[in-house]
């Protein structure tokens, strides 16, 4: 355990969130971008920490001295391109150092974080690329489909004997042929100029890509359903991709948000994605542990399509 001034240090700030957990579960967390910044105490572990105390005070507390020997290295682990990792740490040392005596007795030591899949960038790669994921799938299949009805293709094609389902199907694949070289040079690019690693297998990384690409097509697909102009598309597309970009933890993580909401936030369409690609790449997790996800994403391109076909606007 921590000497308690170091607790009580920290935990007198409504700043920090202090979490006292092993090694390798917070380096996780630091990689996931749950943690921002990680605390030990010294190469030779914890126990190397000691602490002096003076006269009893009679009530069976203890008074420091400011005599400090034998004090261990306090360490900063922690990924300075991450946002607020740096400043987490300075204003830690802060705290610290007050708690300290404000002489700066302590010393300290930053380790920073560059081996592959512990950095920031490694953590923002799979949010982009579920974020590519949504943009192409909403955009592409609704500013098509309410293209095809403003310049009355759709009412040509309800005289043909094409089901009206083979159609809207149709339009979903196709975004696919589209989707596929914009996932393969963001994913090239991560990995020859940032050195980015899937670290999990490559079959579950591309069933999830094609789960996500199907979900947001079909996502699209229901908010053109009945649009007619360009000016109420564009409209619903944002109002739909708003809070998805703001809550499902595209740039960090979205259990930063208040714990309350969390369960709303792990349903929204981009959540799962996110989580399952981050879960392939980074922690090369097998496929089967993430079934909640995958439920989600089926959930989420099974419903949608089936309201999409039955309110779908063939008529201009």
């Amino acid at each position: 355990q921590p000497p308690s001034w170091v607790v009580d240090g920290l935990r007198n700030s409504d700043r920090v969130t202090l979490n006292q957990l092993p090694l390798e579960e917070s380096l996780k967390r630091l990689r996931s971008g749950r943690t921002n910044l990680i605390i030990d105490f010294g190469a030779d572990g914890i126990d190397k920490v000691g602490m002096h105390t003076g006269e009893d005070t009679g009530q069976g507390s203890e008074k420091r001295t400011g005599e400090w020997e034998g004090w261990g290295d306090v360490r900063y682990q922690f990924d300075p391109t991450r946002p607020g990792s740096r400043h987490a740490r300075n204003f830690v040392d802060d705290q610290l150092q007050r708690a300290a005596g404000r002489q700066d007795l302590l010393t300290t030591e930053d380790v920073s974080l560059s081996e592959p899949g512990g950095r920031y960038v490694d953590f923002l790669v799979p949010g982009l690329l579920a974020m590519s994921l949504m943009g192409g799938g909403l955009w592409g299949v609704g500013y098509a489909i309410v293209d095809m009805r403003i310049r009355k293709l759709l009412k040509r094609l309800m005289a043909t004997p094409m089901r009206r389902s083979h159609f809207l199907l149709g339009m979903l694949f196709s975004r696919l042929i589209f989707m596929i070289p914009q996932i393969v040079i963001l994913l090239v690019c991560a990995y020859f100029l940032f050195d980015v690693r899937v670290y999990g297998n490559w079959g579950s990384v591309v069933l999830v890509i094609f789960l996500g690409a199907i979900e947001f097509s079909v996502i699209g697909l229901l908010v053109a359903a009945r649009a007619q102009a360009m000016e109420t598309v564009s409209g619903l597309m944002n109002l739909v991709m708003l809070p998805m970009y703001t809550l499902s933890g595209i740039f960090f993580s979205y259990e930063r948000f208040p714990e309350v909401i969390h369960p709303l936030i792990k349903w929204l369409p981009l959540t799962p994605v996110i989580d399952a690609l981050r879960a392939l790449m980074m922690d090369g997790q097998s496929i089967v542990t993430l079934w909640p996800e995958l439920v989600i994403m089926l959930l989420w391109s099974i419903v949608p399509f089936g309201i999409a076909l039955a309110i779908f606007r063939w008529n201009d």
